[in-house]
């Protein structure tokens, strides 16, 4: 994947296969896999956020524990089984199956920048008040988890690739195991950002000047954290599904739009050499964007005039 998700991913895959070497380094791996999940929460965290937007502090964390939940259902009981059959019967399947879900983040993402640039930039939680909450509360979540699932599916999918020729018994308990120490990782930060405000007040009401200049900081930085974090989220499901696509072409033997992208942003990493390694990064990700913007846009397109005909 020539995004930078690729590169996070590789870790989850590493730690996958590390822990295929005995069934004692299983637990060591999957507590690794944890700490590596940072990585994913460059996406998952810069999406959910947006989920829990309009709520009430006191059902910030209800939901998304109900959000985690649902990521772990993914996980274990759809993507798992799903995944370990598909290795044993459809090898072939897995990929032009992630490739679908690629193309889905890519639709929805784009359908936000089109609502965006419609003047209709309302949020999921910010539906219409005719809902009452425990419709709009069951809205986000199963919004929330239906986006999660294709990021699940590319974790598990490179994970599995990695430890394919364990022994089946092996390989599901390693995939379970990173599953839960991933979910836990995300999920654990997106809840403390999402609780950053609640905490910056508790800290404004220290007598300590220190700690209460603190506490305000916090509390005024977050609405704007909140918001760069919801343009954030639809700009990695982009970019994710646009590197997933790519990926998957480079995997049927259509690796011109990877080549391009890598050759691109080699091109400009040499071209600045001091900081080198992260222009090249951020390079490939705007290329692998603009791969997935372009695809969900079409997508889009076809699916505004299918509906402008019923």
């Amino acid at each position: 994947m020539p995004s930078g998700l690729a590169a996070l991913l590789d870790d989850v895959a590493a730690i996958a296969k590390l822990s295929a070497a005995s069934i004692d380094d299983i637990g060591a791996a999957a507590s690794r896999a944890g700490m590596k999940a940072a990585g994913v929460v460059v996406d998952d965290t810069a999406v959910t956020p947006r989920y829990v937007t309009g709520f009430t502090p006191d059902r910030e964390l209800p939901i998304i524990g109900r959000i985690a939940k649902g990521s772990l259902r993914n996980k274990l009981l759809i993507i798992l089984p799903a995944a370990l059959a598909l290795s044993a019967l459809l090898p072939w399947a897995i990929t032009p199956l992630l490739m679908l879900g690629g193309a889905y983040l890519c639709y929805e993402g784009a359908e936000k920048v089109w609502e965006a640039v419609a003047g209709d930039t309302h949020s999921l939680a910010e539906t219409a008040v005719e809902l009452n909450s425990a419709e709009h509360e069951q809205k986000m979540v199963a919004g929330a988890v239906r986006t999660d699932f294709i990021l699940s599916a590319e974790i598990m999918a490179i994970a599995l690739a990695e430890v394919a020729t364990e022994p089946f018994f092996a390989r599901a308990g390693i995939l379970a195991l990173v599953a839960i120490a991933i979910t836990a990782g995300v999920y654990g930060v997106v809840g403390l950002i999402v609780k950053m405000d609640d905490i910056g007040l508790h800290l404004a009401e220290r007598e300590q000047s220190g700690t209460r200049a603190l506490g305000r900081g916090l509390v005024h930085a977050m609405p704007k954290l909140m918001a760069w974090l919801s343009v954030i989220g639809i700009a990695a499901m982009i970019w994710v599904g646009g590197g997933i696509i790519i990926h998957g072409l480079e995997t049927f033997g259509l690796s011109g739009p990877a080549h391009v992208i890598h050759d691109i942003a080699d091109a400009a990493g040499h071209a600045v050499p001091a900081i080198g390694g992260v222009v090249q990064w951020t390079v490939g990700a705007v290329g692998s964007g603009l791969v997935g913007l372009g695809i969900g846009a079409l997508i889009v397109a076809a699916h505004h005039a299918l509906a402008g005909r019923h």
